[in-house]
């Protein structure tokens, strides 16, 4: 019952995609225990590697093998160039575009307020106001959300659609004369995550309140802002919008393979953290009866079963 309306609808779904990544998850942990393996080997030491033991290795692993440092990707992420990326990028996904209206008074001089557009029937409509928060400020709340000053709905007199109202905020560090804002990966992955809520919001095209925009099951709310992000990690969205805030060069291929292979270092560990405790859930609540349940005991058999793998944990 309690997975009846989701998005997975069954119990066996849900571990049929946990059980899925499962086994490579574990794959590449191990990989990745043998590179801190060899490390320690070459710091002429020889242990077995613990829970407590594994992200200061890992870390180790990390500088040795990468030397990465993510502030170098910075000055070709600007603000502005982010921002023409996203709307590119819904553009192309969706056939919307935004318009800059500046003539629109808004609550702070920070604020960008845009009209959406799309071609519906060959006739150029606005179907949806969206507003741009980006940039810290004292007494702003802290964070980044997508809420709505007004939500889509057809549900009117004459079945005309309510056009929405949509904002989203982050807080971003000001730049300044001599330097545009300039945002961390994360920043930009986080531009990305909001704008995927904004555009649920704006592209919302229902008759009842209750399933508009970002009103729907828990299950999917974050579905459109994840698939969103990953717009950002795609080499032709960086090669075009990725530009170096002041000679105006793209972002150096080298730079960009080795933020990748960076930004993929310990997933087998990360997945196998998170994907133990949802195997372990389900097994627990798949039981016909809690009568006499040891839990300790039920993890410990349950983790044996799986083949949960020296040195992580459940977190």
């Amino acid at each position: 019952l309690q997975t009846a309306d989701t998005m997975a609808q069954s119990p066996q779904a849900v571990m049929g995609l946990l059980e899925s990544v499962w086994e490579p998850a574990k794959r590449a942990a191990e990989r990745e225990r043998q590179d801190m393996e060899a490390f320690i080997a070459g710091q002429g030491q020889q242990i077995d590697i613990e829970p407590w033991d594994w992200r200061y290795y890992a870390e180790k692993v990390r500088q040795a093998q990468y030397n990465f440092d993510e502030s170098l990707i910075k000055p070709y992420l600007s603000l502005d160039s982010m921002v023409a990326a996203i709307f590119d990028v819904a553009n192309k996904l969706f056939g919307i575009s935004f318009v800059h209206r500046p003539d629109i008074d808004a609550y702070h001089p920070d604020v960008k307020i845009y009209e959406v557009h799309e071609a519906v029937d060959g006739v150029d409509k606005v179907i949806a106001i969206f507003i741009h928060d980006n940039l810290f400020r004292p007494h702003k709340r802290s964070g980044a959300w997508m809420s709505e000053f007004r939500t889509q709905t057809r549900n009117t007199p004459d079945g005309s659609s309510v056009i929405p109202v949509v904002i989203n905020n982050n807080n971003f560090t000001p730049g300044n004369e001599a330097m545009p804002c300039l945002l961390s990966f994360d920043d930009a992955v986080t531009l990305f995550h909001e704008f995927g809520h904004g555009c649920h919001g704006m592209l919302s095209a229902v008759t009842y309140l209750r399933l508009s925009g970002t009103s729907v099951l828990r299950a999917f709310v974050e579905l459109p802002s994840q698939l969103m992000e990953h717009w950002l990690t795609e080499a032709a969205v960086l090669k075009q919008h990725a530009r170096h805030y002041k000679a105006g060069e793209p972002i150096p291929g080298d730079l960009l393979n080795k933020l990748v292979a960076a930004r993929s270092f310990q997933q087998g560990f990360a997945t196998i953290e998170y994907a133990a405790c949802a195997l372990v859930d389900q097994a627990l609540h798949a039981l016909p009866s809690y009568e006499g349940l040891d839990l300790k005991e039920f993890e410990k058999t349950e983790l044996a079963r799986l083949g949960m793998p020296q040195g992580i944990v459940m977190r």
